[in-house]
């Protein structure tokens, strides 16, 4: 091939080559506001991490791109912290989805994955709707300001829209991110509440309110032959205790069908309002003098409680 040379680039230089331009772009902006959402290719396509990262997991290449992954994410934080603006940043990190090992790709990964779980304890993996599907990693850091803690708030990326708005100050309108709720308190770790329920749709529309969660029938495959994937598709409803059953292993939607309905009944105003958020605005008072947003895959999941009790 002649021609479109300068478009040519080298797979396994690929985090190096966007790290860089991640870290160019924070110096650039150092005296200004500034928000970057640095989103890698690393445990998605192409999995090809750079030499000096093949078999440092243990774990085969799929685990070896997630140490590649932590070093691009740990170079940014050095960068933050080089030039003074770790305590005027907020930082995020997270994942768009639950994990799949084999996609597809003939690299070894299923093979060389171990004893390794990517999807935790949690049943499925991604295009599930299982928790293992939609539950993913989720870290905030701003050193000062957020509170270290594990906490069990449950947040969307979808509300990040009226979040970091509350957090620049800025008040979105009625009309804007309909489903997007302002967790701010949440996200600084000054509380230990978030949301009260959220509507998932990996497959099937799903229900997670306070510790029940519903999914809907579905006439789709209860499992994907080429990703090896339970998806969570079934003919009837299916109700789980997430509080005690966080496996999602017991189907209790028979032993309490007035409460499944009220739930199917409770995602119905939902889709019929066309809106999760009531129409009340929400401002933030605090500031940040810099944003800085990490959203990247990762296959690693935080561990939930489990519950003795039987369920009521």
């Amino acid at each position: 091939m002649s021609g479109g040379k300068a478009a040519h680039w080298k797979d396994e230089d690929m985090a190096d080559t966007i790290t860089g331009k991640a870290d160019a772009f924070i110096e650039a902006h150092r005296r200004r506001l500034f928000f970057l959402y640095f989103c890698t290719h690393d445990i998605h396509v192409p999995r090809v991490p750079h030499a000096r990262f093949i078999g440092k997991s243990r774990c085969g290449v799929r685990c070896d791109t997630l140490v590649e992954l932590d070093w691009c994410a740990g170079e940014l934080v050095r960068t933050l912290e080089r030039l003074g603006l770790a305590r005027q940043t907020q930082v995020i990190f997270s994942s768009d989805n639950g994990p799949v090992v084999d996609d597809g790709y003939q690299d070894g990964a299923v093979e060389t994955l171990g004893d390794h779980r990517p999807a935790g304890p949690w049943r499925g993996g991604k295009y599930s709707n299982f928790e293992g599907g939609t539950r993913v990693p989720f870290i905030a850091w701003w050193p000062g300001r957020v509170r270290p803690r594990v906490s069990e708030a449950l947040i969307s990326q979808v509300d990040l829209l009226a979040t970091l708005a509350a957090l620049a100050g800025e008040k979105p309108g009625e009309q804007a991110g309909a489903d997007s709720f302002n967790l701010l308190s949440a996200l600084l770790g000054d509380f230990t509440t978030g949301r009260d329920h959220l509507v998932v749709h990996p497959g099937s529309l799903s229900l997670r309110r306070g510790r029940w969660k519903l999914i809907l029938p579905s006439s789709g495959p209860a499992f994907s032959k080429n990703t090896h994937i339970e998806l969570g598709n079934a003919p009837e409803p299916q109700r789980y205790d997430l509080e005690c059953d966080p496996g999602e292993t017991r189907n209790l939607a028979a032993s309490r069908p007035a409460l499944v309905r009220e739930l199917a009944e409770f995602l119905e105003k939902i889709c019929t309002q066309g809106r999760g958020r009531p129409f009340t605005s929400e401002s933030g008072k605090q500031q940040a003098h810099h944003a800085l947003l990490l959203v990247m895959p990762s296959a690693r999941r935080r561990r939930s409680p489990g519950c003795s009790r039987p369920e009521a």
